[in-house]
């Protein structure tokens, strides 16, 4: 069996660190799983709307673990990442001597994803000729592999996710209407960090506590980091919360230290303003192209196909530029 594509992803389960202490968490939060345990007792469809960062998958998996598919496959998919003219291989598999350079069979994500989940994550940026297919398979419940006879039967929960308004992703033409209607059965929203009260705190003790038990240490917060995190709005969410939390872990001996691991706003920030990015005389100048990158992709909605026309590169351009920016933001492996 040929190996998955770039685009999907089917690692261990994780701790979904976002549920691990329930009643420690906010209001929002404990509503948002208290739907995760009612979405978990059925197979419905799943559409997951939230900010970028904001924990989108840990809830998929949250929902995927408390389901009775618990035991079988959670493949995640970035449906950005498709390339267009292979998207139907892919997901549906192909037969060998299909098309040029199918030296054998290969199985698709629907396949891979059989008896469990198929996560569709920034399912709005799937090409709108793959939502076609992708529909009849919702519709029929069978497909067949490119250059194949056979029928499949699609056995796979789906559970979709975007940063934006899936409203809007109709409005402009990026997402079918009757696409989105087999998506949207059960419609979950995540809150951003900033909207849920003390949960960065919470969040951020387990974070630490997690690489304390890795490591072996006995690492802790400094006082003036724990009323950092606690003032800062996290526009990056839970994504940068945990990249702070383990950079600042990398670095620190004992005591984590807000002074030197949490951004702060200052004169090196670039601000944006009535649509218009201003960056302060000596920023460095990969800093400025990130700062651009970011502010364009913002304006745009999270919309990355229409970012990176904005910018005059290429989709891929832009997705190897975020991922560096992630890296970055992850610090080195520990």
């Amino acid at each position: 069996m040929a190996t998955r594509n770039s685009a999907a992803r089917d690692s261990a389960p994780a701790t979904p660190a976002a549920f691990a202490d329930i009643d420690a968490l906010s209001p929002q939060m404990r509503k948002l799983g208290a739907q995760i345990s009612l979405a978990a007792a059925t197979d419905a469809s799943v559409f997951i709307i939230g900010e970028s960062g904001a924990g989108k998958e840990i809830v998929a998996r949250a929902i995927h673990d408390a389901s009775d598919r618990r035991n079988q496959p959670f493949v995640a998919v970035n449906c950005g990442a498709i390339s267009g003219t292979l998207a139907h291989a892919e997901l549906f598999g192909h037969e060998k001597g299909s098309f040029t350079g199918a030296v054998a069979q290969n199985a698709g994500y629907f396949e891979y994803a059989s008896g469990g989940t198929l996560f569709l994550d920034e399912v709005t940026e799937m090409p709108p000729d793959m939502q076609v297919h992708f529909l009849r398979v919702l519709e029929a419940g069978t497909y067949q592999r490119v250059g194949g006879t056979d029928l499949l039967r699609a056995n796979a929960r789906i559970i979709c996710a975007s940063n934006r308004d899936p409203a809007a992703s109709v409005a402009d033409g990026r997402l079918r209407q009757d696409f989105l209607h087999r998506l949207l059965v059960i419609p979950l929203r995540v809150p951003p960090l900033r909207e849920r009260g003390d949960d960065a705190l919470v969040l951020a003790h387990q974070f630490l506590d997690t690489l304390n038990a890795q490591h072996g240490t006995k690492k802790t917060f400094a006082p003036r980091m724990l009323e950092a995190i606690g003032r800062y709005d996290w526009p990056g969410n839970v994504r940068e919360l945990r990249n702070v939390v383990q950079r600042a872990y990398i670095l620190a001996d004992a005591l984590l230290d807000a002074e030197l691991h949490v951004r702060a706003r200052g004169p090196q920030q670039a601000e944006l303003r009535d649509g218009s990015l201003s960056f302060p005389v000596g920023m460095p100048l990969d800093r400025a192209q990130r700062e651009f990158i970011l502010a364009t992709l913002a304006h745009h909605g999270g919309d990355k196909r229409l970012a990176a026309e904005t910018l005059g590169v290429s989709l891929k351009t832009l997705y190897n530029r975020l991922d560096l920016y992630e890296k970055a933001e992850s610090g080195p492996a520990s």
